[in-house]
């Protein structure tokens, strides 16, 4: 009888093993509920206190029921999660009035750039103007570009072949053209000259470099005896033969490249001159 009842104890104490590894499980499946609430919280010091609760889990510190009757009278817990909700709310007002005046911001920066734009198309219809007036089509154009205004003058409007004064007869023609460059607020101007290919080399002029400057440099002198123009918006430039807008293989290709230009530029964002 003894070594019956002493079986059938170790019978009943083998049958409670599994109590063990299963209150492990059970810690380990509510470690990582903890973990997964935590990650989703937005709250701060809910995480902050979850974290103390699944590191005494691990380490066998406080257990989490008896950490759970240390928190759960914490009235802050709430008031502290409305005061980040809040906060975030006025977070996102706040990015909302930034878009807001970053946007009438560019509405303001777009409307000048329409008004530079509206600028130079009336300074192109007034020039346009002149031009029928005067019968001058195929000897002066004008044309907006990314650049700005562009007014287009044949060199035989202007000058002689390889030379660089302006005649006399044309120089009421540059006086004109000064008139319709006079603009409120003042624009910064570009005139630079142009040749076909054919070389040049004389006393006068060494290359097409020379020329070009020089045909630029005096149509522009011309122009800034206007006193209503100041000289501080105004520069000269040469190319010589290396911008063509035609071939140099034709006559009517070479007669095109000899030219002056006028370039009238745009605002820029800030509204000053480029």
């Amino acid at each position: 009888m003894s070594k019956k009842r002493k079986k059938r104890q170790e019978e009943e104490g083998n049958s409670e093993a599994w109590l063990l590894p299963y209150s492990d499980f059970l810690t380990l499946l509510l470690a990582l509920f903890i973990v997964l609430f935590a990650m989703s919280s937005i709250d701060a010091q809910k995480f902050q206190k979850f974290s103390k609760v699944l590191n005494g889990v691990f380490v066998g510190g406080t257990s989490f029921f008896d950490y759970t009757k240390q928190t759960s009278g914490d009235d802050n817990s709430t008031s502290d999660t409305e005061k980040f909700l809040e906060q975030k709310k006025n977070d996102a007002q706040k990015n909302g009035d930034s878009t807001t005046n970053g946007s009438k911001s560019n509405s303001t920066t777009d409307a000048s750039n329409g008004q530079g734009d509206a600028q130079l198309k009336e300074t192109q219809q007034r020039i346009n103007t002149y031009i029928a007036h005067n019968k001058l089509e195929g000897k002066f154009e004008t044309s907006l570009t990314g650049e700005g205004l562009l007014i287009t003058i044949r060199d035989n409007v202007l000058f002689d072949s390889g030379k660089a004064e302006v005649r006399k007869e044309d120089i009421k023609t540059a006086k004109a053209l000064s008139n319709l460059l006079v603009m409120d607020p003042p624009r910064s101007i570009i005139v630079s000259g142009h040749t076909d290919n054919v070389p040049i080399h004389n006393s006068v002029f060494q290359s097409n470099w020379d020329l070009s400057v020089m045909r630029a440099t005096n149509f522009l002198k011309i122009i800034l005896e206007n006193k209503n123009l100041n000289p501080k918006y105004f520069s000269a430039k040469g190319y010589g033969e290396y911008h063509p807008i035609a071939s140099n293989d034709t006559q009517g290709g070479r007669a095109k490249n000899r030219r002056v230009e006028v370039l009238i530029l745009p605002k820029n964002e800030k509204g000053n001159d480029w």
